[in-house]
Formats: structure tokens, sequence, C-alpha cells
């Protein structure tokens, strides 16, 4: 299957995915792109155990909850997860690994993992059979070698209904020696990519990841509008994920006029999150006041990460 086919018919891996049905949102790009960094970044704790970290991993699809990691196959069926299993997992009769973390930002939405298009070990299909279960993207390229003609032929396979509200984040910024630089790059991948992204940003993860409580580090990473965009994203796409299109992925919902659509998998739907709420608490200088925009107690707040926060 490829990825610019219409999804009439949910894989038969898709009954795993039983629960609350929210947003999903898959960080996809090259390999070495920072897309676990991203991952990491986003849900504020590393879901995988360290020894795991430079195997290669079909998709890891992470949402909240405490049930143990298991791996779930073509089938559907499920296995219990260890380190020992994913050090010799066969990404090709794999489907994904399912993870759950108990992070606020996992009250929003789904991420997904999935490996890099690139890499020459690892057949593309591992990730084009996910990747329709997906409502957005975060495409990660470079920015010291951003969109390259390989991620450009394979964005273009990315159905429409998809790409409308996915995000381009040109990372490694920092990496760039000037501001001049970075808007020079921001500019012309912002101009190949017309139409193609909801939005592109670009951004020093590595930055973002230590600044911990600087604010000026913060705002130098570049994390602060990506945050903005995302955010905005989960809202969007949280309008329509509602109790009447449970268990479908967004392509459902954009060939909803199609009678011959499948009807997903049973679910739970999904608590609805006031995302207006879910602000997060970005690094501020004690010197500095708040911003007068009512808040809630900060006690009772739910962080969006701890670094992003």
């Amino acid at each position: 299957m490829t990825v610019d086919q219409s999804t009439q018919q949910l894989p038969e891996f898709a009954k795993a995915l039983t629960g609350p049905r929210r947003p999903r949102i898959a960080l996809m790009g090259e390999f070495s792109a920072g897309k676990s960094t991203l991952a990491n970044l986003m849900i504020g704790s590393d879901p995988l155990p360290v020894q795991v970290i430079a195997t290669q991993l079909p998709p890891v699809w992470i949402s909240y909850g405490t049930s143990p990691a298991t791996i779930v196959d073509l089938e559907g069926k499920e296995a219990s997860c260890d380190v020992e299993t994913l050090e010799g997992l066969s990404s090709e009769h794999t489907a994904f690994i399912r993870i759950q973390c108990e992070e606020e930002i996992l009250k929003m939405c789904d991420v997904i993992d999935m490996p890099g298009i690139s890499d020459p070990n690892m057949s593309p299909e591992v990730w084009e059979r996910v990747l329709p279960l997906a409502d957005a993207v975060i495409w990660c390229s470079p920015a010291t070698q951003a969109w390259r003609q390989s991620e450009a032929s394979v964005w273009e396979m990315v159905p429409e209904h998809i790409r409308e509200h996915s995000l381009l984040l040109l990372t490694r910024g920092d990496m760039l020696s000037s501001h001049i630089d970075r808007a020079k790059v921001l500019k012309r991948v912002r101009r190949e990519t017309e139409k193609l992204f909801r939005h592109t940003l670009i951004v020093s993860l590595t930055q973002a990841r230590d600044a911990g409580d600087d604010p000026h580090l913060w705002a130098e990473s570049g994390a602060e509008p990506f945050v903005d965009e995302f955010l905005n994203v989960i809202s969007l796409l949280a309008d329509h994920v509602s109790s009447d299109t449970v268990g479908k992925p967004f392509s459902a919902l954009a060939n909803a006029s199609n009678p011959t659509a499948d009807q997903g998998v049973a679910a739970e739907a999904a608590p609805k999150v006031d995302v207006d709420r879910v602000v997060p608490r970005r690094p501020v200088a004690k010197s500095v006041r708040a911003r007068p925009t009512p808040r809630i107690d900060p006690a009772e707040e739910p962080s969006f990460t701890p670094k992003f926060s």
C-alpha cells in the first residue's frame, strides 16, 4: 500500500487501537533529523529505554495511559514488550510499538514517532502502512540541509487532508551561523513548500531542551512559535475528533460523504480537552511580570512538558 492511496478500509492492525480517540500527530523526516528529540521534548520524558534508542524501530505510538508497552503485529495481535524483545524485533512483521505514559500532552493527542524515511535498512512500507491513521504530521528537516529533494518526493505522496494540518519544522537552527542565515533558509523553504504545509518554522531542539528556566535561551531556540502553532493544530483537529467519529482516521472525516468509507474501530470517545487551558508554561524571568491574561493557579495548571514549561 502506498501513502497516496485513499483509506477506504482500516488495516487489520488498527483493531488494536481501542480507547479514547484523540488527534494523532506523526513525527516524520529523514534519518537523524531530530524526530526522537522532538518527541522527548514534547512528551517531557523518554518513553523508550536508553538501551534501544539507537535501535532501528518501527513506528512508536505513544498515548495517554498506564498500560504496559506492547508490540502490535500486522494482524493487530499484541505481545509484551521489553528491551530484549525490541533488540531482536522484526520491523517487517510489526505494525507499531504501543507505549502509554501519564503526561499531560498525551491527554490532547497521540504522538507517533516514525522511523526515518531514508533508512536504507528499512522498507518504507514500515511507516507507509501507519501514516493513513495519522491526522497531521510534524515533518523534521535539518536547517543545514533543509528540504531535500528526497523529502519533497515523499511529501508529494502524503494525502492532502493530512498535509493541510501539518507543520514543517527546520531543526538544528543553532547550527546556522547567524539570524540572517536563519531568515534566508526559512524564506527559501517557505517559498519551495508554499501550500504544502500549514506553516514552516525553524527551531533548535537542543536549545529548547536545555532552556530550563532561562527565558532568553527559550526565545533564542525558536520553540515558542512552534508551541503556538502546534496547539493551534491540536485545537483544530480536536473539533473533528468527536463522539460521532470515534475510531476513524481523519481521512475518513475528509471523505465522510463517501458511503463506502470504513466505519472505523469501536472506541470510547476521548474526553473533550480545553486546549486553551493546556497552555505551556514558558520560562519566565523572575523580574518580568506575568501576562495579564487570566490564568489558572500554577499548582493546578496542566503542564505541556517539563521543557515546554
